[in-house]
């Protein structure tokens, strides 16, 4: 790969640049250092039709100075890469068929494993610039069959990050955490981000999916985490607060943390359910410590007013996040934790009809 190590790749610089560009929250004199920033990046690269789409959404005017060039410049690197595929089909056989079976021919006595792969990463790379989710799943899932040829553990390790990452932008952050958590002594993938956003994606993608036990083990306690994390602004406060029960901190710590979210292109899609699955992992925790509470108490904890709390609770209970119920006449919180032994019970009658009403039908087809 191009990128040294900790350089981003251009051109996913130059992503974040234009979801920033297009951000509601971000001021307008950054926006024109941003659009400056942009329409050197496109420009000094030739890249006409970015321009084009980008003064179609009314970022650039259309300037036809700066635009034909760009595509004098692409017709003539057009030109030359048809004049080069022309002399491979004259070469290796008048027909495309027996030219297309001559490269595979090719490919497969000299193109090693890992050259194959450096490839699907650059793949990858561009999918990530579109946010094309389809090419993305589709790349992963060559370079894992590619992997079961052979490959070195470098290249392994990377693509774990790659599809960390893209989990975590479909909203699967059980499965991007842990692939987070298997790279953070191996990471090698700048040309995605810097360690410090690795850093940050683990930590938030860990705090929704893990338990207290793992998340001490393996997060909380985590030399490679600890190194880095006091770099970034309010994510110790945040995940330090929330493991020692200090509610008050966590929520003023978490209120700073929004901001980073809502501007990072990756997890912005997500921001109001990620949101909701950490207030639903704090109050679970909140209450998991008492049979019964006061709706004071908890306010009182959290630093917010019984107002809030009443609100808050009422719709997580309603959306079956929380396992309480609000007595409001007494002021109090009731917790019915499920039983656990029950509900497999339950699930096991419930699986079991299912296969019995199976058995009936398959009987009926063998009697017909």
């Amino acid at each position: 790969m191009d990128s040294e190590e900790g350089t981003q790749q251009p051109q996913l610089v130059l992503a974040h640049k234009l979801f920033l560009l297009t951000h509601p929250d971000v001021n307008d004199l950054d926006k024109v250092r941003l659009r400056e920033e942009v329409l050197e990046a496109v420009v000094s690269n030739d890249m006409a039709p970015l321009f084009e789409t980008l003064v179609s959404k009314g970022i650039f005017s259309l300037n036809l100075e700066v635009l034909d060039p760009m595509r004098v410049k692409n017709a003539d690197e057009l030109k030359k890469l048809d004049e080069k595929i022309a002399d491979a089909e004259e070469n290796l056989g008048e027909s495309e068929g027996k030219a297309l079976e001559q490269l595979k021919v090719t490919e497969k006595k000299t193109v090693a494993v890992g050259q194959k792969m450096d490839l699907v990463f650059y793949t990858l790379q561009m999918g990530l610039f579109d946010l094309d989710f389809d090419l993305i799943a589709k790349c992963i899932d060559k370079a894992k069959k590619l992997f079961e040829k052979g490959g070195d553990w470098e290249r392994k390790n990377r693509l774990k990050v790659y599809e960390g990452l893209f989990c975590m932008s479909t909203r699967n952050f059980k499965k991007a955490a842990d692939l987070f958590l298997d790279s953070i002594s191996t990471f090698t993938t700048y040309e995605l981000f810097p360690y410090d956003t690795f850093i940050f994606y683990t930590v938030l993608t860990s705090i929704i999916t893990l338990d207290r036990v793992s998340l001490k083990q393996k997060v909380v306690d985590a030399p490679e985490i600890l190194t880095v994390i006091g770099k970034i602004p309010y994510l110790a406060e945040f995940m330090n607060s929330l493991y020692e029960c200090q509610y008050k901190s966590f929520f003023s710590a978490f209120a700073g943390l929004m901001e980073h979210i809502k501007l990072d292109r990756y997890l912005q899609p997500h921001f109001r359910y990620y949101m909701r699955e950490v207030r639903t992992v704090v109050y679970s925790q909140f209450l998991e410590s008492y049979k019964s509470v006061t709706i004071e108490a908890m306010a009182k904890a959290f630093g917010v007013s019984e107002d809030f709390i009443d609100l808050e609770l009422s719709r997580f209970i309603a959306a079956g996040k929380l396992h309480c119920k609000i007595d409001k006449v007494a002021g109090v919180l009731e917790t019915n934790r499920p039983d656990a032994k029950n509900a497999l019970y339950q699930a096991t009658i419930k699986q079991g009809d299912f296969l019995l009403n199976r058995i009936q039908k398959l009987s009926r087809v063998i009697d017909l």
